[in-house]
């Protein structure tokens, strides 16, 4: 046990030092400081147009803030897909692979530690560029929902399922087909929560149904729709600003909430069920 650890931290250690070494984290840190400063020079424009004082500013601002965060996890979810989908398939094609196996190491200790260090990348800069850009939203505007904390980590999650199926396709299938393949995943998964919210705000049975299995098969949207929820304005904010319905709007695409424990259950058992899905069908891969 205790050497099959000491292996994968050193897989996710080379794998860190290739990250740094291809420029991927530099990459990273350089699209953070750009999002940030035209998230803080954007906020800042609105208000000089219009002082955020009362609930009607208020709202316009979170639904910029709603829109900017889909927006950071669509960058967010094609960073995940496209590091963890050349992670293992060219290695296996141009043999470096089975020279690593050689030291011996197991196959699921390269899977594993390919996945430690880019979760681990992938996590930091969720949280860094998450919390640095609602910064940059409270500098400019001096506005907050009232419980922003939970939005960067949610995203993080987010990243983590959809690494964990770029690597899944990345035993099977190659890179670009894979990565191709994960981004529509995502897609489809978002589209099927926004159908199923609907099917909870006018009570659709078919629809409520389809957003449970689109969840059960990809978990993405649950971690979404909690950040979305996160963002969301108090009841206050709301009514003032003009929604007709508050109980229904935490069904709109611009909405949400918090996910319960038995979904964050299932993504922690998904996450680690296609982990070992993905070792198995390695192992059984021909190096």
């Amino acid at each position: 046990m205790i050497d099959s650890l000491r292996s994968i931290l050193v897989i996710a250690r080379l794998t860190i030092r290739e990250a740094v070494r291809r420029r991927l984290l530099w990459a990273l840190v350089g699209l953070t400081t750009i999002i940030v400063g035209l998230t803080w020079w954007g906020f800042g424009r609105i208000a000089e147009a219009s002082p955020i004082t009362g609930p009607v500013e208020m709202l316009a601002v979170s639904q910029v803030l709603v829109m900017l965060a889909f927006m950071f996890s669509f960058v967010l979810a094609m960073t995940a897909v496209f590091a963890g989908s050349p992670a293992i398939g060219p290695e296996i094609e141009n043999g470096l692979l089975l020279a690593m196996l050689a030291r011996p190491i197991r196959r699921s200790e390269v899977l594993l530690g390919r996945w430690l260090a880019l979760g681990l990348v992938l996590v930091a800069y969720a949280l860094a560029a998450g919390y640095l850009e609602l910064g940059a939203v409270d500098l400019a505007t001096g506005y907050l929902p009232d419980d922003p904390f939970w939005a960067p980590l949610y995203l993080a999650g987010e990243s983590l399922i959809l690494l964990t199926l770029a690597l899944l396709f990345s035993t099977r299938i190659a890179s670009v087909a894979g990565g191709a393949v994960a981004v529509v995943g995502y897609g489809l998964a978002w589209m099927a929560g926004i159908m199923g919210g609907v099917g909870e705000a006018f009570n659709s049975d078919v629809l409520k149904f389809a957003g449970t299995v689109s969840r059960l098969i990809l978990p993405s949207d649950v971690f979404w729709r909690g950040c979305a929820g996160s963002l969301t304005p108090n009841r206050d904010v709301l009514a003032g600003g003009g929604v007709a319905n508050v109980d229904l709007y935490k069904f709109s695409p611009f909405s949400g909430s918090a996910p319960s424990p038995e979904w964050l259950a299932w993504c922690v058992l998904w996450t680690v069920g296609a982990l070992a899905l993905a070792a198995w069908l390695l192992r059984r891969r021909e190096v």
